[in-house]
């Protein structure tokens, strides 16, 4: 093995400056958000057609979970959400689905408006690949454009619903590898 030959098979060896941003998360990884460490417990993928995907990675801390979603329109944005049951919504919002195919334009959640902002259909793909999940959305956002609400329907009768907000990519520091790297 000549001397240049031990640099070219380190290249697949874990680099700490380059592997350790937020957009490269692996499950097991840790990093810091609002002054508590979480673990990287999943990892999903979503297709939206016509070339447009967002990741998502789901967040431990304790007995609390949060899903961090990357996306790029024109530029790269981050959201971070937590499901929460679709009763938390005022009115009955899934029968209004089930009846009008849609649900209203405007809901009301903890006391703050959301205003209907975009619908349509997406795949999930659980860890990033395999069998892909159909599903259709409505994300609805709230007057500032800071907070937002999302519903998604899986079935006839099956629905989800998450609460999130905005965030920047320089709020969460301390991202390190975990011991299943």
């Amino acid at each position: 093995m000549g001397f240049f030959d031990r640099f070219k098979e380190q290249k697949d060896e874990f680099d700490p400056l380059k592997d350790l941003e937020l957009s490269k998360l692996k499950v097991g990884y840790f990093l810091d958000y609002d002054l508590k460490t979480w673990e990287v417990t999943a990892y999903n993928r979503y297709d939206f057609g016509e070339g447009y995907f967002s990741d998502e990675w789901e967040l431990t801390s304790g007995r609390e979970k949060w899903y961090l979603e990357r996306y790029e329109d024109d530029e790269v944005e981050w959201a971070l959400c937590k499901k929460i049951p679709i009763g938390m919504i005022e009115g009955d919002v899934r029968n209004h689905i089930i009846e009008n195919e849609d649900p209203p334009n405007e809901l009301q959640c903890k006391g703050k408006i959301y205003y209907l902002d975009e619908t349509g259909s997406a795949y999930l793909q659980e860890g990033g690949a395999g069998e892909r999940k159909g599903f259709i959305f409505w994300d609805f956002i709230d007057e500032e454009d800071e907070n937002f609400l999302t519903i998604e329907q899986w079935d006839e009768t099956e629905f989800e619903a998450a609460l999130g907000h905005y965030v920047e990519e320089f709020q969460f520091s301390n991202i390190l590898p975990g011991t299943k790297e």
